[in-house]
């Protein structure tokens, strides 16, 4: 028995491969898999399928994958990645999502940083369609008893001794319970979205406090300072709004307003891949061109040159999205967009069979830090989720979780420990964001780190996440140099002596930092 964390993409097809093995797991959650992030995915889930007849192969791919992320990336986990795409794409397909067809073939289209069309897509909710393909096929391994679905449970301890789990606690919040599992525990649960809430494209209820608590626990973290602030978002109540990358794909152009003309400026300053270069690229130019003289504040997405046929065909949800929350018509109205955080390539650190520094614990997804690197390309989260999750399983199978057992009713004091108040969660977010902005520098980060040493936490889950906090701030102060999503205004080169994995731990309450080197490619892959 294997005790799952999460329920999304990760979760859902560590769970299936392991009832492919006819192997058990529990598959615990704070909310149904139709509730998780992963169904606001939109964009796509590449692989190199060349059905667009332009001669990729994974290898191409797999370049594409270390260049955008500056070669911070393990580069056989990420082989392992790319040369596997085509068969989990090819399996989804069989499953039943419904990808864009022409003919009979997948229709692929351009995503950022990526020189092939490489993107398989259901329109622009590919993660929905992804989601209700592995929900219903999980649901037979329910039927014939492989997966024991646990919704409404939340992750509130670790049993962790001399670098082992050995299982964890669970609070059934409907019927206010403690419940324990066994190891292996396998973390599938998202991102660190609570560290900057209201300000972060993914699902509020994905806070980021499983991780934070492994973190305190003593798990670690890696390359925490890497967070992609995705270039084109809106905001709306009590978060970001993603405006895909598919609409760059398809042809939006960028621009703003500069002595009282649009300015297209990606096209002037990156004429290769123009509106389509890599995330972090695409963000800082914005910031940047918006505070010269000569420029407005505000850049703008123009979409009216998309045909009738794309609206209708490919884009027809992001635009009812933004007719309902902006009242703007894309098809006929620039849309105001800003970068707004939207996914940390820095997380759990895992190996490449995504076993974490601690024995029988395993992460997947975005908790975890494996393919990405220092950015991540669009089109490859899905795409890492899903695989990740089939590695954990082949990882994991061999533990013996057991049943979960009801230890009794949660209490008062137990409760209160969990609690994070507005209060703390804002003046947290502020002091990160003044120190882990898109363009960065030493007098930032250290005016953050001095803040953080003022900010009071009076709850376990407030104390793990400022931890977590820390760790993003110091691994950014460390990291002497610009790479990706890093960027260092006092140090605005590269310099490969940095071409190594931020490793943070906590220790006896303080958080301490290596660099740990990227291992070699193999021979035979």
């Amino acid at each position: 028995m294997v005790n799952i964390i999460g329920a999304g993409l990760a979760g859902l097809s560590a769970a299936i491969a392991l009832a492919e093995r006819g192997i058990e797991s529990n598959l615990i959650s704070q909310q149904p898999s139709e509730r998780a992030q992963s169904v606001l995915a939109e964009g796509g889930i590449n692989a190199a399928l060349d059905t667009m007849g332009e001669g990729d192969a994974w290898q191409e791919h797999y370049a594409d994958t270390m260049r955008g992320g500056c070669d911070l990336a393990d580069p056989n986990a990420v082989a392992g990645l790319t040369s596997h795409a085509p068969e989990i794409v090819r399996r989804l397909a069989s499953l039943g999502v419904p990808f864009q067809r022409e003919g009979g073939r997948i229709v692929q289209r351009n995503f950022g940083g990526q020189k092939k069309k490489r993107t398989a897509y259901a329109q622009s909710s590919t993660g929905k369609a992804l989601m209700t393909a592995l929900i219903d096929e999980a649901r037979k391994y329910e039927a014939a008893g492989f997966i024991h679905r646990y919704a409404h449970h939340e992750l509130i301890g670790l049993e962790i001794e001399n670098g082992t789990c050995y299982g964890a606690k669970l609070w059934d919040t409907y019927a206010d319970a403690v419940l324990r599992c066994g190891a292996p525990v396998v973390l599938a649960c998202g991102g660190l979205n609570g560290l900057f809430p209201g300000l972060t494209t993914g699902a509020v209820y994905n806070t980021g406090g499983a991780a934070a608590l492994a973190f305190a626990k003593g798990a670690a973290l890696a390359n925490p300072e890497m967070i992609q602030y995705h270039p084109t978002t809106v905001r709306i109540s009590g978060k970001r709004m993603l405006v895909s990358e598919a609409a760059r794909g398809e042809g939006g152009r960028l621009y703003v307003i500069r002595s009282g003309k649009p300015w297209y400026f990606m096209e002037e300053l990156y004429p290769e891949l123009g509106n389509l270069m890599p995330r972090d690229v695409v963000s800082r130019a914005m910031t940047q061109v918006c505070a010269r003289e000569d420029c407005e504040a505000q850049v703008y997405l123009d979409m009216t040159c998309l045909s009738a046929e794309t609206w209708a065909n490919k884009l027809p949800d992001l635009r009812a999205e933004l007719l309902r929350y902006l009242a703007l018509d894309p098809k006929t109205q620039p849309i105001p967009v800003s970068p707004g955080i939207h996914f940390f390539m820095g997380g759990l650190s895992v190996d490449e069979r995504h076993g974490t520094s601690v024995s029988g614990l395993y992460a997947a997804g975005e908790c975890a830090c494996q393919y990405h690197g220092a950015n991540r390309l669009g089109g490859n989260s899905m795409l890492a989720a899903i695989y990740g999750g089939s590695v954990v399983a082949e990882n994991a199978a061999a533990g013996q979780g057991g049943e979960l057992e009801t230890l009794g009713a949660i209490t008062a004091e137990e409760k209160a420990e969990l609690a994070v108040s507005p209060a703390f969660a804002n003046r947290l977010r502020d002091i990160l964001l003044g120190g882990l902005g898109i363009v960065r520098d030493a007098s930032g980060i250290e005016r953050a780190l001095q803040a953080m040493d003022k900010l009071p936490s009076k709850t376990t889950a407030e104390r793990n996440r400022a931890s977590v906090g820390r760790a993003m701030l110091l691994g950014a102060l460390a990291r002497k140099e610009s790479r990706g999503a890093h960027w260092r205004s006092d140090f605005p080169q590269r310099d490969e002596a940095f071409r190594k994995t931020t490793v943070a731990t906590y220790t006896n309450g303080a958080v301490e930092l290596a660099f740990q080197a990227i291992p070699e490619r193999r021979a035979e892959l």
